[in-house]
């Protein structure tokens, strides 16, 4: 069921409008916030409700936060999303393609099982093509025409973590969809841009700072960053004119090991 969150009962078209995938935890929930808080009326959506209806929770007063299940990896679910957008907000000015997954960590390459790889690739690639399918067709068709898309990377789009084959494989192929809809968005005031994400302080990183796989096969600690430097990042790219378009924004903690991996 889809619920809005409107306290101050504004109408919610007058605002710029986001849909938010992932949006329950970590990176999603601190650019959903972020953009609720810039009064962007923002479609929260994620496979489960619960956490989604928190994220909704935190939003200040007067927000306009529409909570919609969706599992990107399903295309009913898709269109069901971006069909609920439409109808209750009438149009769409951006899509943070940010749900994923990192798969079963530890897990050498010839031991990962086929379920898990299809999961992850279904998830991270399928997923992300699936909505910025459905939010590239709204664009293009409403007046005035345009908006941005803003796809979620990784440092593993760039280099590799320690038995990751299947995040890192589905990373690489995300710039390359990035650069694709960037390319075939410009006749259509559609901007396309990638931010790639190191070491965000969030549920999915919190192991990094007791212990993290080294390239050279040690454990060592890594440094963490705090995750709403990377929401305002978000912000800055989602907010610029469509004139302008950050194509990849890399944003890391300072002294992770990322430049010289390996």
């Amino acid at each position: 069921m889809n619920t809005l969150r409107n306290a101050a009962g504004e109408t919610a078209t007058a605002r710029r409008v986001a849909v938010v995938t992932g949006a329950g935890s970590g990176v999603g929930r601190a650019v959903a916030l972020e953009l609720l808080a810039a009064d962007w009326a923002v479609a929260l959506s994620g496979r489960r409700t619960e956490p989604l209806e928190q994220t909704a929770a935190l939003a200040p007063a007067g927000s306009a936060a529409l909570v919609v299940r969706a599992d990107v990896s399903q295309p009913d679910d898709v269109a069901a999303l971006f069909t609920a957008v439409r109808d209750r907000f009438g149009r769409l000015d951006l899509l943070f393609n940010n749900a994923g997954t990192f798969g079963p960590g530890g897990v050498p390459v010839e031991e990962l099982p086929y379920e898990a790889w299809r999961h992850v690739v279904d998830t991270n690639l399928h997923g992300a093509f699936l909505c910025a399918q459905a939010a590239y067709r709204q664009m293009k068709e409403q007046a005035p025409q345009g908006g941005r898309i803003i796809n979620n990377g990784s440092i593993s789009a760039h280099t590799p973590r320690p038995h990751s084959v299947a995040y890192t494989a589905t990373k690489h192929a995300l710039t390359g969809l990035t650069k694709s809809l960037s390319l075939d968005g410009r006749p259509y005031g559609i901007a396309v841009g990638q931010i790639d994400i190191g070491n965000a302080a969030t549920d999915m990183t919190a192991g990094m700072q007791t212990g993290a796989l080294q390239a050279n096969g040690e454990t060592a600690p890594e440094p963490v960053m705090d995750v709403a430097d990377v929401a305002r990042t978000v912000r800055h790219m989602a907010e610029l004119p469509l004139e302008a378009n950050v194509q990849f924004a890399t944003v890391v903690a300072t002294a992770m090991p990322y430049v010289g991996r390996g």
